[in-house]
């Protein structure tokens, strides 16, 4: 790709989306800076890019305006990929909604203030809640029913106010189920994740409902293509987009394929109570995406699967908790 600036900035930069991005942007010769405060982040994600001269890890929260305000000098573009999880939302919805909203207003205010050049903001699926028709487009409407959707969408309408009073160049970007490499495998870590860490140990594995819930599932390569597609193509600006590959597998799905691609012939299911919130079905409509940035998402889920399961093995090699 041919990049038209020089200096970027990547919120959540040790977190699991972030650190692709910030990996990307530096073996691309970018000046990149990580800001973290290391609370999901791990600096193992980053440990590999150290000796790049090009790459600046530093500690800080997106709540902490004076904090940030310190490495914005010369950044021409933003990836605001910092967020409160899902996952721990309903044990602190206070948390939830300082980081994912006024977190979210402190980036803006800096990104203006600074001159930024494109402020690329990570939001989610979660805004639209239990879909109205199928497939979902982004003029769905907006009903989020989780703690988590709410937050999310305070800034996302943070993003369009700067964008609409102050003609700050800002594009959205709802991610929906992303996996891949490094993603958290902990009980707040993703499905793919948690489920193949739990298979490597021979361990039960939970689902929570039925099994039939449907998600749509996207590479963590093919979304970071989507960052840096959106930073550097004319006409983004102002605008929404579902990143999303349109893949629908349903969670008793998933754990097949995972138990079947490490070969684990009697897998122990637990189903438990739904998830409070939890969205039953997802069918995303990316024609929007994909006409924009004449992007595919080229990574079928098996494949993405088997990368992703290839470096958990690795990753959990000599690990006391992994049974490989």
């Amino acid at each position: 790709m041919n990049f038209p600036f020089k200096k970027a900035l990547v919120t959540g930069g040790a977190g699991f989306i972030g650190s692709h991005i910030v990996e990307e942007l530096v073996k691309s010769g970018i000046d990149t800076i990580s800001v973290d405060n290391y609370f999901a982040g791990k600096h193992e994600n980053l440990a590999h890019l150290k000796n790049y001269p090009n790459f600046k890890e530093v500690r800080g929260d997106v709540t902490n305006f004076e904090e940030l305000e310190k490495h914005f000098s010369g950044v021409e573009v933003v990836f605001h990929q910092a967020a409160s999880k899902k996952t721990i939302c309903l044990n602190d919805p206070r948390r939830d909604l300082e980081i994912n909203g006024a977190g979210t207003f402190n980036m803006l205010e800096l990104a203006l203030k600074h001159k930024v050049k494109k402020f690329v903001h990570a939001s989610t699926g979660s805004v639209y809640g239990e879909a109205q028709y199928f497939p979902q487009d982004e003029n769905h409407p907006l009903i989020p029913t989780s703690y988590y959707g709410i937050s999310k969408l305070a800034g996302e309408k943070y993003v369009k106010v700067f964008e609409h009073l102050y003609d700050l160049d800002t594009t959205v970007l709802r991610y929906f189920h992303v996996y891949g490499a490094r993603q958290e495998s902990s009980e707040v870590g993703g499905v793919v994740s948690i489920f193949t860490r739990l298979l490597l140990m021979g361990k039960p594995i939970t689902i929570f409902g039925d099994g039939t819930q449907q998600r749509s599932f996207t590479y963590v390569k093919d979304v970071v293509k989507a960052n840096l597609l959106v930073a550097i193509t004319p006409g983004t600006k102002g605008q929404v987009y579902n990143c999303a590959s349109g893949i629908k597998v349903t969670i008793k799905e998933l754990a097949d394929l995972i138990a079947e691609i490490l070969n684990v012939r009697d897998t122990k299911i637990k189903y438990d109570d739904w998830t409070p919130g939890d969205i039953k079905m997802f069918d995303i409509d990316n024609k929007k995406i994909r006409a924009a940035l004449d992007l595919e998402f080229l990574t079928n889920f098996k494949e993405g699967l088997g990368k992703t399961i290839a470096w958990a093995k690795t990753y959990f090699q000599g690990k006391e908790t992994a049974n490989v």
